[in-house]
């Protein structure tokens, strides 16, 4: 991710004290230097001053593909010399408020105010975006003493998923599973409110790439499984053949058609109805893995959404709830087989599926147990009025065994909160059944990513 780091400096203390210029320029190198250790790549600009230089500062920017503009004030910096160039670019924009020095009390050198100032100048910043209807996020704090850079980074993640869905092409297996209501939208409205492309994938043209697949190229997957995977003793080759068939046809029907993500209904799966032999649960895995946007039964809503939370969350998870456990506060997460595997907490083992729902062979997938981690629960719905972002945070609780062998599986706590209450304002707030956990993000960058969509959004 690429993030234009925008100096805000006033040109009255270049003709008045110049002097003080040199330690406030190494200071913003030194927050360059914070973001780029979280793993930004940092667009450097020169103090800008007027109007014409924040112009130029901006189109910069743009021109070197920034994904968002982090400003920085180095002093108090006019709002109206700024705020034409915020408002007209389209990325988005994250206002790092900090100062290098930590005290300022009654026994300070008077002196560090001149280093220490620009306060006043987001607060002029922010008043006009506001005024204007320009979406931003802040951050403020010490920046060496608490995580107000890293929070500031964490809202550019969310900046950037925001932009990624507003890309999305998601591919459609087998329309949505009979029945299920809470993830049906229409999906004109998705491409007008979000810019989201749904699009039924070709079951003629999946036949043509599956039906060209070598032999050659079937083998080196299936080497690649076995170096990868624990391999199970319940396979049988004939069918084994058919799952990985399924999944090589179905990866390169995604990257011909350069899609963001995709939904499969398992229940319409087979050689006439998606041109596949047998629901494609190993790739669906790999797919998030490689950070293809998922979601199971036909749900174009909620794969986007992890498609573009992927983008910026890369160790992010389609996941359903399945079963409370009201006595220790968690619930077990689950599907048939679809989980990103870098949340595996072990090497995914390949088994014959234990049931076969679909029309097709006997599917195969790779089950494993979620590792632990911090993260956000997030869920898409569809309001009465507007799309609906409701958020919790919550954490992956992992377990050095289980008793959920040939599971995808996953313990999920609320943080702060019983199953009972988690549960009863999640139904309260209309969330749907699939929703998506989203490692290493925040409520607020959640609540900001809600908001620049324009959504109704709830912290849980």
């Amino acid at each position: 991710m690429k993030v234009g780091l925008l100096p805000l400096y006033i040109k009255l203390y270049d003709e008045v004290v110049p002097e003080i210029r040199p330690r406030l320029e190494a200071f913003y190198e030194t927050i360059a230097g914070m973001m780029e250790k979280e793993g930004l790549e940092i667009i450097r600009a020169p103090f800008c001053r007027l109007e014409p230089e924040f112009r130029d500062a901006v189109e910069s920017f743009e021109m070197h593909n920034a994904d968002a503009v982090v400003t920085l004030h180095m002093a108090y910096s006019p709002s109206l010399e700024s705020i034409d160039a915020l408002c007209k670019t389209e990325l988005p924009i994250v206002v790092l408020d900090t100062t290098e020095t930590l005290e300022f009390g009654n026994m300070q050198d008077s002196g560090e105010i001149m280093f220490n100032h620009g306060i006043h100048g987001v607060m002029d910043l922010c008043s006009m975006l506001k005024r204007r209807g320009k979406a931003y996020a802040i951050a403020a704090g010490h920046y060496a003493t608490s995580d107000v850079v890293a929070r500031a980074c964490g809202f550019v993640r969310a900046a950037v998923a925001a932009s990624a869905l507003r890309r999305a092409r998601v591919g459609l297996i087998g329309g949505a599973f009979a029945g299920m209501g809470d993830f049906r939208v229409s999906y004109e409205e998705l491409a007008e409110k979000f810019g989201i492309r749904v699009e039924s994938m070709d079951a003629g043209r999946m036949a043509q790439i599956y039906d060209a697949l070598t032999d050659e190229e079937v083998a080196e997957e299936k080497k690649i499984n076995a170096a990868s995977f624990v391999m199970g003793d319940n396979m049988i080759d004939e069918e084994y053949d058919l799952s990985v068939r399924s999944c090589l046809a179905l990866r390169k029907y995604v990257a011909e058609t350069k899609l963001t993500a995709y939904t499969v209904n398992f229940t319409q799966v087979g050689r006439e109805a998606s041109g596949l032999t047998s629901m494609p649960f190993l790739e669906c895995c790999k797919a998030m893995e490689n950070g293809t946007g998922y979601a199971g039964e036909g749900d174009a809503l909620t794969a986007a959404f992890t498609g573009a939370f992927l983008y910026a969350y890369p160790d992010s998870s389609f996941v359903e709830i399945f079963c409370p456990d009201w006595k220790n506060n968690m619930l077990l997460l689950s599907h048939m087989g679809e989980l990103n595997y870098r949340l595996a907490a072990e090497k995914p083992e390949i088994r014959r599926a234990g049931t076969n729902y679909s029309p097709a062979a006997f599917p195969y997938a790779g089950y494993t147990r979620m590792k632990g981690a911090k993260g956000v629960y997030v869920n898409i719905s569809r309001g009465q009025d507007n799309y609906c972002l409701t958020a919790a945070k919550a954490e992956l609780v992992d377990f050095p065994t289980d008793a959920f062998a040939g599971w995808e599986r996953g313990w999920m706590r609320p943080v702060g909160q019983t199953t009972a209450s988690f549960l009863e304002k999640l139904s309260a707030n209309g969330a749907t059944h699939h929703s998506v956990f989203v490692v290493g993000a925040e409520p607020e960058q959640m609540a900001h990513f809600g908001k620049l969509l324009g959504m109704d959004v709830t912290l849980i």
